[in-house]
């Protein structure tokens, strides 16, 4: 059925989550976002490699498209949260009615469907009553001890030239007694992580503070980040934590690794790309990470985002490096499915422009039941002790968030 997209300037100023509502869609960042509802076209790839994801893009160039605003994020927009796992099916979903804001002031509503539809809607929020749990189950999938012993065994691994590092993850189940509230989560979320990619998108629902990569035009931007050190509610310990996380030759390291990784990654597609020439510190409600931002100008015709994605992902921040043994190691050895978790998510529109955030600080929602994830990158040096009390740290985020009174 062929399809048409409508993208017009609109004044008024709606909070995205309330557009998204219950059941719908929202990428968000600060002052920049998009919100869908309905579903106008689903597609359906069996893997994530280029050749599938290009017919994503292809899929959306066939949208006949009257746009007023032609910039990036007006037009026909597929949502997406790709699974960690390269080789697993994912799906793309074009609303059939997307709000979107700009840094800038610009807002603007699009609409998708077949020629000659309905009118187009009024923007406005979605009320939505949502049940609050009276009590909650909290779970962990691995055993704690079993999964240090990994983590031991992993450092073993490295010293024997297996690997150079290795992400691993825990896993830990909420259960309410009703239904989790999806748009108070998101508005705890937002509130708490403000700096962060506030993200509903297929029951996936987060707070990610790292951007793997995103076109605008031929410019290519990433910001990743490894090496993670608590915070708390004291400016000055805060502050010595975070020049122990600089200073500290492990955290370096295995940031530097994903740092080569990108740049290595996004020359081929670029003319030229640079990186900030030190880590900083980006700080979040509960922790603090090393992050370098890069940077490049894409050559012509600049390749799609989804391109860049599949190029990318994943990298050794959610996975380790060599990128093959340390797949290896994971699917034998941590135990649990990662789904989502650590894969991507975000949003492309018909040029080829969009964002991808790490779907990282997440939670998959069903009904009254999440499957939160948190993990660490190992090395030679890592201490299990510590990287437990990490994935304890990076847990609470989304945590705090579900379990409240």
């Amino acid at each position: 059925m062929p399809l048409v997209a409508r993208t017009r300037r609109i004044d008024a100023d709606v909070d995205l989550l309330d557009v998204a509502g219950a059941d719908g869609i929202v990428f968000e960042k600060g002052a920049d976002g998009l919100a869908g509802r309905g579903e106008a076209l689903r597609i359906e790839i069996p893997r994530l490699d280029a050749g599938h994801l290009a017919e994503v893009q292809q899929a959306l160039a066939g949208i006949e498209c009257h746009d007023e605003l032609a910039r990036p994020g007006t037009g026909p927009v597929a949502f997406a949260t790709l699974p960690f796992d390269p080789g697993a099916a994912a799906a793309f979903v074009v609303p059939e009615v997307v709000v979107g804001r700009a840094g800038d002031g610009t807002r603007w509503l699009t609409t998708v469907g077949a020629p000659g539809s309905r009118p187009e809607p009024a923007v406005e929020a979605v009320e939505v009553v949502e049940p609050r749990p009276s009590h909650y189950e909290v779970s962990g999938v691995q055993d704690v001890d079993a999964w240090m012993q990994t983590v031991a065994d992993a450092t073993k691994r490295i010293a024997a030239g297996d690997f150079e590092k290795v992400v691993l993850a825990r896993e830990v189940r909420v259960t309410g007694d009703v239904a989790l509230p999806r748009i108070a989560l998101l508005h705890r979320l937002r509130r708490a992580f403000p700096g962060c990619f506030t993200f509903a998108v297929g029951g996936l629902v987060g707070a990610s503070p790292e951007l793997l990569v995103s076109r605008t035009g031929d410019t290519v931007r990433a910001h990743p980040m490894a090496g993670t050190t608590p915070r708390g509610g004291d400016p000055t310990t805060d502050a010595r934590l975070a020049a122990s996380l600089l200073a500290s030759t492990k955290d370096r390291e295995e940031h530097q690794i994903t740092i080569d990784m990108v740049w290595e990654t996004l020359l081929p597609f670029s003319s030229y790309v640079d990186s900030e020439p030190e880590p900083s510190i980006v700080a979040v409600a509960n922790v603090q990470h090393l992050a370098t931002m890069v940077e490049g100008r894409l050559s012509q015709p600049p390749a799609s985002v989804l391109e860049l994605v599949a190029a990318l992902h994943p990298t050794p921040a959610v996975a380790g490096w060599p990128l093959a043994p340390a797949l290896e190691y994971i699917a034998a050895h941590e135990g649990i499915d990662r789904d989502r978790y650590a894969g991507a998510v975000g949003w492309v529109d018909a040029a080829g422009n969009g964002t991808w955030a790490v779907a990282i600080r997440s939670a998959i929602v069903e009904g009254p039941t999440a499957r939160l994830f948190a993990g660490v990158g190992v090395v030679a040096d890592s201490d299990p002790a510590a990287e437990l009390a990490e994935t304890q740290a990076k847990f609470q985020a989304v945590l705090s968030a579900i379990v409240r009174p």
